[in-house]
């Protein structure tokens, strides 16, 4: 007969690798922050850049699907709720747009561009197709051993 404690192990080990466990927490935080929140106090005006900045960021977190994140987000920072049109945000960010995947981010190819880019390129931001996929689950896990080394020598 198993114990109370391996119950709970067991069933925070299950809802962790179903992704029900970060789900959780995230919804519980974005409601902490809801009911926490003093609606009566005004939002501080958004500069130009920090309605882009933010809509950079809304687009990343909706991507990979960090929804409360981004609700968050759009509370606290005064985003408005409809996204800034993606075309809009190339115009006013001076970047072109070369991939015809417009479902990646604008972020990633604005990383891209810096993390491959040449010296000549640095004037003209091209927003190219990531070379990075969508969403890995086994992203935010600790790799170990020779993987990790692996990797710092890759980034480094």
């Amino acid at each position: 007969m198993a114990t109370v404690a391996e119950l709970k192990a067991v069933l925070k080990d299950t809802l962790e690798k179903r992704g029900v466990l970060g789900h959780l927490k995230a919804r519980i935080r974005a409601e902490v922050f809801n009911a926490l929140d003093d609606e009566s106090e005004p939002r501080p005006l958004l500069s130009h850049e920090n309605l882009l900045i933010n809509e950079l960021i809304r687009e990343y977190l909706e991507f990979n699907k960090y929804k409360y994140t981004a609700s968050v987000l759009i509370a606290e920072s005064g985003q408005p709720i409809v996204p800034l049109d993606r075309q809009f945000l190339i115009r006013e960010l001076n970047a072109f747009e070369e991939s015809k995947d417009n479902t990646i981010p604008l972020l990633y190819g604005i990383l891209a561009h810096f993390l491959h880019g040449t010296k000549d390129d640095i004037q003209n931001t091209f927003l190219k197709g990531s070379s990075l996929q969508p969403p890995n689950p086994n992203l935010g896990r600790q790799p170990n051993g020779r993987k990790q080394m692996d990797l710092k020598a890759k980034y480094l």
